[in-house]
């Protein structure tokens, strides 16, 4: 059984993909089928070191990006992208997969294509609220549509929606349920403070850390901070966080960190009372681990999507949002942190509205779908 997945450009595209490779594997070995040979195409492999773990083969294929505004490159993009359905073709035909998942993006684009000119079955993964480009065009003739948010179905033509699924967001098993045990130890907390875990994304978040810095002094002074800043922003957010709790008396309640693996990211999911984050793909992975959270989604994502991500959550009741324009006021970030902190009933609900949203099987419904479809192309 030969599968194909493709998708990328960022890793909200690209760890979903990593999360229905491993409930592949581990429904070929449940199930007793013959052990699925999986392939990843996209421009780059984004992480080589999950495709090798989780024996999946890196094919490169080229894309062009299509920017909402005016650049040269969107013309020079044009021609990445027609060699790189041309490439993908050829691959995908040398290949000749039972199934292509695709999770969406620009990166996504040729494999899709080369699977509509091969008669290759096609299932896509919308991670948004409002479908992206490629996913709408591919929904013509994917044979099985998967979202993440139910308000996403409606974005597509109403013939399609017999083959629409609410699935949830696939998240990796590793990071699916939090670590209490041994977290407070691990990362150094102290053990009847509560805790604020800070998720910048992996390239951090530069407004927020910049809140955070300026709200430190206040913020020390009740609870312990989890913050992850992002590996570019590290070293100047340490040295101004150090100048500003220089003296302070609580000073070792701050915990700045670059980069969180998973083992620590678990851990500081398990240990955490409140999570501050932008609007992406981790509002999954915050709603999995049952946690309070509030919301500063990027006012220019494409398609507005992580602000319309973060509306559709907080209608849950397990979040709130603040836009960047309020947290111009002063200390507005810090009155809301106050806020639910200061009230364990709200944070029970919000816990409440966060486990009921969280879809935990996602990558599980997913890949049984997708070998369903290969054992029927196969036959």
């Amino acid at each position: 059984m030969k599968i194909l997945l493709t998708g990328g450009g960022s890793g909200g595209h690209f760890y979903p993909v990593i999360a229905v490779a491993e409930a592949l594997n581990q429904l070929s070995k449940k199930e007793h089928l013959i052990e699925s040979q999986l392939f990843y195409m996209a421009p780059e492999p984004y992480n080589e070191g999950l495709l090798f773990d989780n024996k999946i083969k890196f094919k490169k294929s080229p894309a062009g990006k299509w920017r909402r505004y005016f650049s040269f490159l969107n013309f020079l993009d044009i021609f990445k992208t027609g060699w790189g359905i041309l490439k993908a073709i050829w691959i995908v035909f040398y290949i000749y997969p039972d199934v292509i998942f695709g999770k969406g993006g620009y990166a996504s684009f040729p494999a899709l294509f080369a699977g509509k000119i091969l008669g290759i079955p096609v299932i896509i993964h919308e991670s948004d609220a409002i479908p992206g480009k490629a996913n709408l065009w591919a929904s013509k003739f994917a044979k099985r549509i998967a979202v993440s948010y139910s308000e996403a179905a409606d974005h597509f033509p109403k013939t399609y929606q017999n083959k629409i699924a609410h699935t949830g967001n696939p998240i990796r098993k590793e990071i699916l349920s939090p670590l209490e045990e041994g977290a407070r130890e691990f990362l150094k907390l102290e053990k009847s403070l509560p805790v604020i875990f800070i998720i910048g994304g992996s390239l951090g978040a530069q407004l927020i850390n910049n809140l955070i810095i300026d709200s430190l002094p206040h913020l020390v002074s009740k609870y312990e901070i989890i913050h992850q800043t992002g590996k570019n922003n590290f070293n100047d957010v340490k040295k101004r966080a150090a100048a500003m709790l220089f003296q302070n008396q609580f000073k070792t309640r701050y915990h700045p960190f670059d980069y969180l693996n998973t083992d620590a990211l678990a851990m500081a999911a398990g240990a955490s009372d409140l999570v501050i984050s932008r609007a992406g793909s981790t509002i999954f992975e915050i709603a999995s681990w049952a946690k309070p959270s509030i919301l500063i989604p990027i006012p220019d994502s494409g398609g507005d999507h992580q602000r319309k991500n973060s509306f559709s959550y907080a209608r849950s009741g397990a979040a709130v949002v603040i836009e960047e324009d309020n947290l111009k006021r002063s200390n507005i970030l810090v009155s809301e942190i106050e806020r639910i902190m200061g009230d364990k009933e709200t944070r029970q609900n919000m816990s409440k509205a966060a486990e009921k949203f969280a879809r935990k099987n996602a990558a599980e419904v997913i890949a049984q779908e997708i070998i369903n479809l290969a054992l029927e192309h196969a036959k």
